[in-house]
């Protein structure tokens, strides 16, 4: 005997689910959100129903627990109807510190083996000199110059100075995030 699919079933009851959802919400784009959550949470849970029950109740609950869950939510919610809240808001980009990494991986590249060997042992990987230098079977005077060469020649390949500040974001950026952070910007 063939059973009918319940996700077959669930466009019949659009409608007066979206009228349940009205009632509720007096609101038709919350209401028609709610049909649409229902029907996703119905879908990915369909092996939860059980065949020969009422469907349409089960839809029924689903988005009557969606709008109390919806409900609670909201409550602790802080409304920002002017913005002012929203405009202190910034974020680095997310681009920059993949740039950078890029650079980094560019110049890392380019350093002889031995040094990055050491560097990805002392610097990555958190050895000690001494730790190093026995995995490398080298004297630890031997993993310090590679450390120090590699750093020099890093930062020579990235074009830093001793002086320059190690930031993900340029000077441009930082300041219109903290300018924002500080309520300057309006």
């Amino acid at each position: 005997m063939s059973s009918v699919d319940p996700r077959d079933e669930l466009v019949d009851h659009l409608p007066a689910m979206r009228a349940f959802a009205m009632s509720l919400t007096r609101n038709s784009a919350i209401a028609d959100d709610m049909v649409q959550d229902t029907l996703v949470k119905a879908w990915t849970k369909i092996d939860m129903f059980q065949p020969g029950t009422n469907l349409r109740a089960w839809l029924f609950t689903i988005l009557r627990n969606t709008y109390y869950s919806n409900r609670r939510k909201a409550k602790r919610e802080v409304a920002d109807v002017d913005g002012v809240f929203t405009e202190s808001l910034s974020q680095k980009p997310d681009h920059d510190g993949r740039l950078q990494m890029a650079d980094f991986q560019r110049a890392f590249s380019k350093l002889p083996d031995e040094q990055r060997e050491a560097l990805i042992l002392v610097g990555a990987s958190g050895f000690s000199y001494e730790e190093a230098a026995a995995t490398c079977e080298v004297a630890v005077g031997t993993i310090k110059s590679r450390v120090n060469r590699g750093r020099a020649k890093l930062a020579e390949l990235m074009h830093l100075s001793s002086d320059d500040a190690m930031e993900l974001t340029d000077s441009a950026t930082l300041a219109v995030v903290a300018a924002r952070a500080n309520g300057a910007m309006r």
